[in-house]
């Protein structure tokens, strides 16, 4: 249904999913293979990974994928799979941020001292994305971002990005969405002054029953929340998005010939509905923000990218 009306062909492309072994990621990258894309799926858990490549071999005969170690927070794990690729050699066409985490019960830190969501969900994609630069630039690749109905309202806490002084589980989450969808666009507009050809773009998936709530002992979460019940009641009764449906924005932004660098999409309603290029939320709109978190993340992450 969806793929058809929204895909176009892929063949001969290259996809880097992150995320891919579960959830919205899971969906985004059996779509692309089924329209003919080679599909990297960087995993935290290979044994998930391999299950996750037997399911979208089994959906779509003939799937072209691959599987690759990334831990997203660990910068070490990140530069491994930058360097991997890129003694590869083989042009990115679509890379699709989508992997996260999210609140934690209790503050937990990478394995960088970073706190978790912000280095995970940020810093670790940040860091894989200019690592990845000298593909993407070869590819003249889109970069989509997967942000989150989070970020519609909050701040980025520049004096205390790692919240060691007062730590707050949702202010931290939303300072992690925000920072995505702010490197999303600085992202898009420092290849267009320089010329790398690469266009970045953002999408939020609305509400839906993913893992995202569920219970993740590694996490400290050893149930399901309470809210994750909820969005599958909502999903039932058609009000949130599916997982298939919450993939679709970030499926548009990622291979719509005519989607282009720093646009934004999501469901046409808040939580859920067909994809649709929507209005960037307040937070993400100020590019002196956005410019800002680019040089304090050059700065944690230890990378510096000149034009």
């Amino acid at each position: 249904m969806a793929r058809e009306r929204i895909l176009p062909d892929l063949t001969g492309r290259l996809a880097v999913v992150t995320g891919a072994s579960d959830g919205i990621g899971h969906v985004i990258a059996t779509r692309l293979a089924a329209s003919g894309a080679a599909v990297i799926m960087p995993v935290r858990s290979a044994a998930k990974g391999v299950a996750a490549a037997d399911r979208i071999r089994a959906a779509v005969p003939g799937a072209r994928l691959s599987t690759r170690q990334l831990d997203l927070a660990s910068l070490e794990s990140v530069a491994a799979l930058a360097d991997e690729l890129v003694g590869e050699g083989r042009p990115i066409d679509l890379l699709v941020n989508n992997a996260g985490v999210m609140t934690p019960p209790e503050r937990q830190e990478t394995r960088d001292g970073f706190e978790l969501q912000f280095g995970t969900n940020h810093l670790g994609h940040f860091a894989l994305t200019l690592g990845l630069l000298p593909l993407l630039r070869e590819g003249k690749a889109r970069v989509t971002h997967q942000t989150s109905i989070a970020a519609r309202t909050g701040e980025i806490l520049w004096d205390d990005l790692n919240q060691e002084r007062s730590y707050d589980v949702m202010k931290a989450y939303t300072q992690s969405k925000i920072a995505v969808a702010l490197f999303a666009r600085e992202l898009d507009a420092r290849s267009r002054a320089a010329g790398w050809g690469i266009s970045s773009n953002l999408a939020h998936p609305g509400v839906s029953p993913t893992n995202l709530l569920a219970a993740q002992p590694e996490l400290g979460r050893p149930d399901a929340k309470r809210e994750r019940r909820l969005i599958s009641l909502l999903s039932r009764l058609g009000i949130a998005g599916t997982v298939d449906s919450a993939a679709l924005p970030a499926l548009m932004a990622a291979t719509l010939p005519d989607a282009r660098g720093d646009q934004f999409y999501g469901p046409r309603r808040l939580i859920g509905g067909p994809p649709t290029e929507v209005k960037l939320w307040t937070p993400m709109q100020d590019m002196d923000d956005a410019r800002r978190l680019w040089d304090a993340s050059e700065d944690l992450v230890g990378v510096r990218v000149t034009p």
